[in-house]
């Protein structure tokens, strides 16, 4: 292209040469069609001339790795969504084969594939293509001297020592148990047939995968609530509905001198959640208490007016759509007056264009959970005013940015 065009323009030429010359560099700009737009871009002396040649520009080149998140930029980044998975599985690899841990451990100068070959018990081949898909994806980072170390982000999150480490999350509930759910979707969409959490909790070893791994990312974001979203002045009593392993009620028990809190949970949840229990302070152990029920029911054996807060947690997008409006009622004649009742979940905007990762988890409540509803606040806060709340007095507020959503209703 740029001999052509150079041609066209450093050598004076006849009026009929020149078209035939621009015939060719149109034939040529078509067939090289994928070539990215910024390999084609001229000096500024000679754009305005081309303009008359070039009848359209060349579309742009697909990127997988320029794209930071989906937000970005106005049209899909086809490559990043469709061969995402594969990221993700080298991601989950790496966390299965304590990849992340050995490397750490080598310390600052980094571990060998030798010795990363050694911890995993892979010396074939195929290691080093992981670590290289690891590297490309910028979770690790290779020295010219073959050394491997974590990415900042992955020292901070996907290494066990770490105090912010959820890879265990990661591992256990994304890689282990959604990943292979979201491969039914297109069944799911066309039938409305899937399991719901319920039945899905009946197994012993779902229900403690899905808990254990949850734990980890839930006491931090309960963590952040207290300090950043809620104060808790007052609050003496308690009501964590779908609670899971309870990482909500010992955040605030141990921030609340005196708070106790009772936890409604699916029975084989409840048996996990109570090995968790006793790894917390005693103190905190003869605050909170695991009481088995499905939360769908119409009744809760809780007393009424009894709570200052009641908390759900994760609950409002797993439960069918028909039912919400019932879990809500039973929050509200479970509160004190002045009472409030906490709904945290993942959310999109109202504008329902996202963001993405609010969206998408969404859609993965969809495999477990068919007749559920996507949430945003004002499907919320429609049904809270249908169960007896004061819509008026509803606040949204943002927690993990991107993903969930926070809305606070206070019983009259």
């Amino acid at each position: 292209q740029a001999l052509i065009l150079f041609s066209l323009f450093a050598f004076p030429r006849p009026l009929e040469a020149l078209f035939k010359m621009a015939a060719i560099a149109r034939n040529v700009f078509r067939a090289v069609g994928t070539v990215s737009a910024s390999r084609c871009q001229l000096s500024q002396a000679v754009r305005p001339a081309v303009a008359t040649i070039v009848s359209r520009p060349a579309p742009q080149r697909r990127s997988f790795a320029g794209r930071v998140g989906w937000e970005e930029g106005q049209d899909v980044d086809l490559d990043s969504v469709a061969y995402g998975f594969m990221a993700s599985q080298a991601l989950f690899s790496g966390l299965e084969l304590n990849i992340f841990d050995t490397i750490a451990e080598a310390g600052e100068a980094g571990a060998s594939l030798e010795k990363i070959q050694a911890a995993a018990g892979v010396s074939a081949p195929r290691l080093q293509t992981l670590l290289t898909a690891l590297v490309s994806v910028k979770c690790l980072r290779r020295s010219p001297e073959g050394l491997y170390t974590n990415s900042p982000n992955t020292s901070q999150y996907l290494v066990s020592s770490s105090r912010h480490f959820y890879g265990d999350y990661l591992k256990l509930q994304i890689g282990r148990q959604f990943y292979h759910r979201m491969g039914a979707l297109t069944e799911v969409m066309t039938t409305g047939q899937a399991p719901n959490y319920a039945s899905w909790f009946s197994d012993p070893e779902v229900a403690q995968t899905y808990t254990q791994a949850q734990h980890n990312g839930s006491i931090s974001t309960a963590k952040y609530l207290v300090k950043k979203k809620l104060s808790l002045e007052g609050v003496k009593d308690m009501l964590d509905v779908g609670g899971g392993s309870g990482a909500f009620s010992y955040v605030f028990a141990g921030s609340v001198p005196g708070l106790k809190s009772t936890v409604l949970e699916l029975p084989e949840v409840c048996r996990t959640g109570e090995k968790i229990k006793a790894q917390q302070s005693p103190d905190v152990q003869s605050r909170v208490k695991f009481v088995e029920l499905d939360a769908t029911s119409p009744k809760w054996p809780v007393p009424e007016t009894a709570f200052d807060v009641v908390l759900m947690s994760y609950l409002s997008g797993s439960v069918p759509e028909s039912i919400i409006v019932d879990l809500y009622t039973n929050a509200l004649k479970a509160l004190r007056p002045g009472g409030r009742l906490l709904i945290h979940d993942f959310m999109v905007d109202d504008s329902l264009d996202g963001p993405a990762l609010g969206a998408l988890w969404a859609l993965q409540h969809v495999t477990v959970n068919a007749d559920g509803l996507g949430l945003r606040p004002k499907e919320i806060i429609d049904r809270l005013g249908k169960a007896g709340f004061d819509t008026a007095k509803c606040e949204t507020k943002e927690m993990i940015h991107g993903m969930t959503k926070l809305v606070v209703a206070k019983k009259n």
